[in-house]
């Protein structure tokens, strides 16, 4: 399966595209079911899950397990990716593949507004010293393992376009600049939440400015998440912070931009 020249188009202007029904239902009940069982047996009394990543402490015995491993490596998901990196350059096997199950977390009241940020930055909480930055992988790959048909129900969320308004920040300013934090500047459009079925599959770069919307919804968001690399990721290194498309070589020729 590879992407169409219009999805590929999509991917350069809004900064993600969604690919519906990437991933077969066998192979997502076999990753939601193998996430059920880690919170009904494995989940500490008293264990907020709201407020715990969405309970991913909980199923960090499943980072890179088979049945996570197998929904990226078993599908379509490499040659999706390829589609925008080129054949052969997405790093494979793909590295940490995670659970990312999103609990309702907002009750009796209006959910606030999605708050964003950039991935690869320290801010002392994360595990990464504060002030720190380094541009650790290319594209993230999201795939939901049940429905989320509405907003405000743990969607991954986009700000469509943000990749191109921080390729221009980082450009003007420097990339020094992100060590002193995420950088807030205007985005060319709201927050947009993205609906989707089981097996849907988003993939999006890098550089856009996401987050997972509140949760006001009754329901579980199942998903699970992996960042991948080009395979000269660690190479070229910060230099993609300024240079957004290097690395997605189908981008560049689809878009003309070599």
């Amino acid at each position: 399966m590879k992407l169409t020249t219009e999805q590929i188009c999509e991917f350069y202007h809004r900064g993600y595209v969604k690919i519906p029904g990437a991933i077969s239902k066998s192979m997502v009940d076999t990753a939601r079911q193998a996430i059920n069982y880690s919170i009904g047996t494995l989940s500490p009394k008293g264990l907020n899950l709201a407020k715990h990543h969405g309970g991913g402490e909980v199923v960090s015995n499943l980072n890179s397990s088979p049945m996570i491993k197998d929904l990226y490596h078993k599908s379509p998901v490499i040659s999706l990716t390829e589609s925008l990196l080129g054949d052969g350059n997405l790093k494979v096997p793909i590295g940490r593949t995670t659970p990312a199950s999103r609990f309702p977390n907002v009750l009796g009241k209006a959910p606030p507004e999605p708050t964003g940020h950039i991935d690869n930055m320290g801010n002392g909480r994360n595990g990464k010293p504060k002030g720190s930055y380094h541009r650790g992988f290319t594209c993230f790959g999201i795939i939901y393992l049940a429905d989320v048909p509405e907003p405000y129900s743990g969607n991954f969320t986009v700000w469509p376009g943000s990749h191109h308004v921080y390729e221009d920040y980082l450009n003007k300013e420097g990339i020094e600049i992100l060590s002193n934090g995420q950088p807030r500047i205007d985005q060319p459009e709201p927050p947009h939440m993205i609906t989707g079925q089981t097996g849907d599959l988003i993939l999006a770069h890098f550089l856009v400015y996401h987050c997972a919307s509140p949760n006001a919804s009754p329901n579980i968001r199942y998903a699970t998440i992996a960042r991948m690399s080009h395979v000269d990721c660690a190479k070229n290194g910060n230099d993609c912070f300024t240079d957004i498309w290097r690395e997605f070589f189908c981008v560049r020729e689809v878009m003309g931009l070599d």
